[in-house]
């Protein structure tokens, strides 16, 4: 079935446009963007229940950009007023009184040039299996607690099981002058949080499935229960990891750690603007290995962070980060396009229509390779094979990561000795770590559980992954 646009946007788009009309007597540019995103959030335990109506993504407003004088000012508001020439007169004074700021403070004003506006008209209803208004959210609410229920009678160490499930339709219409495009998708994730206690200790895993689809795909969350709790019961008679220099295989997950990390706001191209990104000076050099490929875009896999357009209107893409170990280029939003003197990439994005909009990640993958995960582990003398994510962080300025693992699993003379060690926190030089990749497997999944915060807030989704890794890495 067609997710199907919001009827709501439709009626506001004559109003919008007339908006923009008006305002284009005064200004060089102007846009709108007009979100009507509806979605749930739902959790069940053994200790609570909780039923909301409202996501990381659920969102229903306008925003507003202008450009004059070589200076742009958004802003944004809730829905078309009755009397538009009115409202047009309060948000020009708005907006001007903006620019005045700007002009008269010490700010740092970046010479930009106006948008393009070429024609575009594009109306995309993508094809889901169901959509989470229609949701029956008690089944679900019933779903869940029996996951939580069955990974509770599995082992006596349990102590708690979280189960939960987001799912989201999103209806986005971007307008300008010349542009009228619309699109309409829905995105589903569920997760497992088991917790697990013995002998004063106490851990938890985590696994989940998301897609840019309907609840249906909550049907494969219950086929993670019993990982979920195999894990818990590993890391409770897991021992530290000894520091110190290891080769590792890397899960698909932990390879979507390392790509998300290294790759990640260290090419987003408004750090390049800015100054604060040391990938800046990397484009067109050695990075890793020749095995080393790297696609980032809302193309480059259908998981919850693939759209038709960004929220600037700039059509989805899928740009190839590195290509057989050399950087190639980053990922970067309409403005800092304009600013670096090259094209957008589809990466402009707002946590929703009240932020603004910054480069961020959408999908950000290493391509597969023509290893098997069989010969990868036996060819391994001394390391580990890691999996489960928990957390990780960068420093684009130096390009440093460190990833926190749930677990590794030893292997010696590339066979697993049955010894964990829990956590492991993975450290490195960005070029280090890729330079070391060895072998890639022939095979590769994507994650969508989650989100990716720039600083400490304007909150977004998500998805990395790739195939399984060979490489050495500095573990403690």
């Amino acid at each position: 079935m067609k997710a199907k646009f919001s009827s709501y946007l439709t009626e506001l788009s004559g109003s919008l446009k007339e908006l923009i009309e008006i305002l284009s007597a005064d200004y060089d540019y102007v846009s709108v963007l007009a979100s009507d995103s509806k979605g749930f959030a739902i959790q069940a335990s053994q200790k609570s229940k909780t039923i909301t109506g409202e996501n990381m993504t659920t969102e229903r407003g306008c925003v507003v950009r202008v450009y004059k004088d070589g200076l742009y000012s958004e802003y944004a508001f809730n829905k078309p007023e009755a009397d538009i020439k009115a409202q047009a007169a309060k948000l020009k004074k708005i907006l001007d009184d903006q620019l005045d700021i700007i002009k008269k403070t010490s700010t740092e004003i970046f010479d930009t040039a106006k948008l393009p506006d070429e024609l575009c008209t594009l109306f995309t209803e993508m094809e889901t299996d169901d959509m989470p208004e229609d949701a029956d959210l008690g089944a679900v609410m019933e779903k869940l607690q029996s996951i939580s229920d069955k990974a509770m009678g599995m082992k006596d160490f349990m102590i708690d099981c979280l189960a939960s499930a987001k799912s989201t339709h999103v209806c986005k219409m971007f307008l300008t002058a010349n542009r009228d495009m619309r699109q309409s998708y829905v995105y589903t994730e569920g997760s497992i949080v088991a917790i697990g206690a013995k002998n004063g200790r106490n851990t938890m895993s985590i696994e989940g499935v998301s897609g840019r689809t309907g609840i249906s795909i909550l049907e494969g969350l219950d086929e993670k229960v019993p990982a979920a709790v195999k894990a818990v019961e590993d890391m409770l008679g897991a021992s530290p990891v000894v520091p110190g220099e290891y080769e590792i295989i890397t899960s698909p997950e932990v390879t979507g750690l390392i790509a998300h990390e290294a790759f990640g706001h260290g090419v987003e191209m408004d750090m390049f603007v800015k100054g604060r990104a040391l990938g800046a000076e990397y484009i067109d050099k050695r990075v890793g290995s020749d095995l080393v490929s790297m696609h980032e875009g809302a193309n480059c896999v259908v998981d919850v962070a693939s759209y038709a357009f960004d929220d600037e209107g700039t059509l989805a893409g899928d740009v190839t980060e590195i290509d057989h170990g050399i950087l190639k280029t980053g990922v970067c939003d309409a403005l800092a396009a304009l600013r670096l003197g090259t094209q957008p990439t589809g990466n402009g994005k707002r946590e929703n229509f009240e932020h603004k909009v910054y480069t961020r990640m959408t999908n950000t993958m290493f391509d597969s390779g023509s290893d098997s995960k069989e010969d990868m582990i036996a060819s391994v003398k001394k390391g580990y094979y890691l999996e489960g994510m928990f957390s990780g962080m960068e420093d684009p300025k130096h390009w440093g990561i460190q990833c926190i693992v749930a677990r590794g699993h030893e292997i010696i003379d590339g066979k697993f000795t049955g010894k964990v060690v829990a956590p492991v926190v993975m450290t490195g030089y960005v070029p280090d770590l890729l330079g070391s990749i060895s072998m890639v497997s022939t095979d590769r999944e994507s994650f969508g559980n989650g989100g990716c915060g720039k600083g400490h807030k304007e909150w977004v989704k998500v998805s990395d992954g790739g195939p399984y890794l060979k490489a050495v890495a500095r573990l403690g």
